[in-house]
Formats: C-alpha cells, structure tokens, sequence
C-alpha cells in the first residue's frame, strides 16, 4: 500500500505546490535580490492552519537554494523555540558549530554579539509561528543585522501587531504582505491526489473518495493529510491495496485526532494549562478561566497575553469561544 511513507508526513516538500502560484509568484519575487546577494525584503506570510504557509515558504526557499551557491538559510518553529535565547541558538546552528553555548550559563548577550558579527553570504530565515515568540526582541535583533532577510508566519496581521512593540511595527509597517485562505474542495482533492500519486499503490483510492477526505478537513490540508496517512496505515496493517470506505470513515477521526494531539504537545506550557483548565470544564468564562488560570502558574502572563494564547488554541481548533462581552465562554470544540 506504503510506497513512500515520506509524503504523508506534514513536512514534506512537493515537487510543486498546487494552487499557491499568486502567492509564490509574489514570494519569490520578494526574495528575487539574493539571487544579487543582496538582502530581500521582509515578508509575512498570514493565514489560518493547513492553508500552506509553511509549506510554501519551505518550498519557496528549496527553489532559492538551487539558484544561489552560497545560501545560509534556516527554518525556526517558534512554537517550539519560543524564547530568544533558543530561537537564536536555532539560528546560529546555522552559521557554525554552537557546541560552546550552554544554554544554563551562555549569557543571550554572547549569542547577539556572534549574530550580529556575521559576515557570510546572504542568510534567509524562516520564522513560522513568529506570535508565540516570548520576546519581540528577537524579531528587532534580526531586523537590524545586516545580511539577514526574514520570512515570518503567523495566523493573523491584527493579532501579530497588536502584541508588537512600537518602533517594530514602525519598521515592519512597509514589509511585503502575502495572504492565504482556506483551499477549497477540489483544491484539497488535487494536493491528495499527488500524494497519492507520489506515496501510495495505484488506485489506492478513488476521487470520490479523496473528496471525502477534503470535506471533512474543511480547508485544512495538514487535516487532510493526517485523514490519509491514518487511512493508509490502517490499509498497510491489513494487508490490502485498495482502501474501501468503511477503513476511510474509521480514519477520519483518528486522522483529526493525530493532528490535534500533536498541537497539543507543541503547546507551551502557559497554553498547556489554558487548554487543561478549558478541558476540565464543559464550558467557562473568561473570568473564571483567568482566575484558574493564576492559581495554577507562577508568574502568570498578562490579560492581554493570554487572550492571545486562547486566540492561538481557537486558530487550531483545540479550543472554541462562543458569545462576546460578558455572555463569552470556552469550550472544547465538539
């Protein structure tokens, strides 16, 4: 059934990228001046999960590196390296061997002094998931090294900016903007297809049902994807070459369910206890959650902070907010 395991995982990179020619067009000319070895633009990449942001950019910049020889580029989650300290460590492994930094006793400070004295060829970073950074710091530390282009990712515009500080959205206000929607039906349907295609037997599935698994992701390709990777597995462990609807059906939970069990475990650990106490209710307010939430966590983030980490659970479908004003209330989506 199995003939490439690697396209069915969320990091694979196709050999094209289908219905994002707008946007990579748009991309690819921002970062057209280090072909020149001259710095790009910045550019921010917006939209909801699974719309191909990450992917794009990932792709985006293989296409780069085979016209550049000497391309220093490096790609950051930071929903995982969300402090400045890690981020830039994830930067620097980039540039040369960092197994002199510790991260108990290496002062932040000596990891700015080495970024900022390079002097390599062009350095294109990738920053996905920049609004879970901890420390807008980061994001000027990049801005004013010289030989540094940025590729930044996030959900939303308003969001992002809203929890900027000033004199960086003064210098981020010009930046290259590239937005995303959700793919549609028969957008999903093509991308599985060439999964398909490229990862499993022939005619493992029919459109029909590829047009199931896009329905039921509702835009999101990382959904659809998980759906058939865990329909692919269940038809590997049978022992069969064609996957039938009843295994599709079956997978479909378990397809959502692997996708969201792996949001949960990037959460960081303030957006851990938000999600477990919104979890322990069948629904909550605002009011109430804020106030578990300090009895829970030694120096609790602001109102302000944590309304954007449940914003950022909502955007992954590991929470929803329902009503305004006084009536809100969380749950966890049915």
């Amino acid at each position: 059934m199995i003939q490439d395991a690697r396209v069915l995982q969320d990091e694979f990179i196709p050999k094209e990228v289908e219905h994002r020619d707008q946007e990579m067009n748009t991309l690819a000319g921002a970062l057209d001046p280090v072909t020149r070895n001259e710095p790009a633009e910045t550019v921010f990449l917006f939209g909801p999960s699974g719309s191909g942001k990450t992917c794009l950019a990932r792709f985006a910049l293989d296409r780069l590196r085979e016209a550049v020889i000497d391309l220093n580029h490096q790609y950051v989650n930071c929903w995982q390296d969300y402090t400045r300290f890690r981020a830039l460590y994830r930067i620097l492994e980039a540039i040369g061997p960092t197994t002199d930094i510790h991260r108990q006793s290496t002062p932040t400070d000596a990891l700015l002094e080495r970024l900022h004295n390079y002097d390599g060829p062009e350095f294109v970073v990738i920053l996905d998931e920049v609004d879970q950074l901890h420390d807008d710091d980061l994001l000027y530390d990049l801005y004013r090294t010289a030989g540094i282009s940025m590729i930044l990712i996030a959900n939303r515009e308003e969001e992002l900016f809203a929890q900027l500080d000033n004199r960086l959205v003064s210098r981020l206000h010009a930046s290259r903007r590239i937005r995303f929607e959700k793919y549609e039906l028969d957008e999903l349907v093509a991308i599985l297809e060439d999964r398909v295609r490229w990862g499993l037997a022939e005619d493992a599935l029919t459109r029909d049902q590829l047009a199931c698994i896009a329905d039921a992701a509702a835009g999101d390709a990382r959904v659809a994807i998980g759906i058939l990777r865990s329909a692919a597995r269940q038809a590997e462990e049978a022992d069969v070459e064609e996957i039938d609807f009843d295994t599709l059906h079956d997978a479909i939970p378990e397809g959502k369910r692997e996708v969201q069990q792996k949001n949960i475990k990037q959460l960081t650990p303030h957006q851990r206890e938000l999600y477990e106490i919104v979890r322990k209710h069948e629904a909550i307010s605002p009011g109430e959650l804020y106030d578990h939430y300090r009895e829970r966590v030694e120096d609790p983030k602001t109102d302000r902070t944590v309304r954007n980490h449940l914003s950022k659970l909502a955007h992954y479908n590991l929470l929803e907010k329902t009503g305004d004003g006084r009536g809100r209330t969380y749950k966890l989506p049915a």
